[in-house]
C-alpha cells in the first residue's frame, strides 16, 4: 500500500499533494467525532443543545467553527485542546497551547 500512495505522489505536484492531505485530515475528523461520540454511549438525539439533524451534519461536516466544535465536545463531557507547532522542524519543546477548553 506504501508503494501505491508514492507512485500517486509521484505524479502529483506538492500543492495537489497537500490539498489531498488536508482533504484526508478533514474526512478523519468526521469519523472521530462520531466514533467519539459511539465510545461515550451518547446517541445522537441524546445529545444536549443538539438536535438529532445537527448532530447528523456536524459529523458529517468537513469545515466547522471552533465554537461548534467545542459545543459538541461539551455536549459529550469533552474539553478541546489546541496545539501550535512548526511545520519545518516539530519538536516538542516549540509546542504551545493556544486554546484549552
Amino acid at each position: 500500500m506504501k508503494d501505491a500512495i508514492k507512485m500517486m505522489e509521484g505524479k502529483m505536484s506538492p500543492e495537489s499533494i497537500e490539498r489531498a492531505r488536508i482533504k484526508a485530515e478533514q474526512d478523519i475528523m468526521t469519523i472521530r467525532l462520531a466514533q467519539l461520540r459511539e465510545e461515550r454511549n451518547v446517541k445522537q438525539s441524546e445529545m444536549q443543545n443538539f438536535s438529532q439533524s445537527s448532530v447528523s451534519k456536524i459529523e458529517r461536516r468537513k469545515d466547522m467553527k471552533i465554537s461548534t466544535l467545542i459545543d459538541y465536545l461539551a455536549s459529550l463531557g469533552m474539553g478541546l485542546e489546541i496545539t501550535t507547532y512548526p511545520k519545518a522542524a516539530r519538536s516538542p519543546e516549540q509546542e504551545k497551547v493556544l486554546l484549552k477548553i
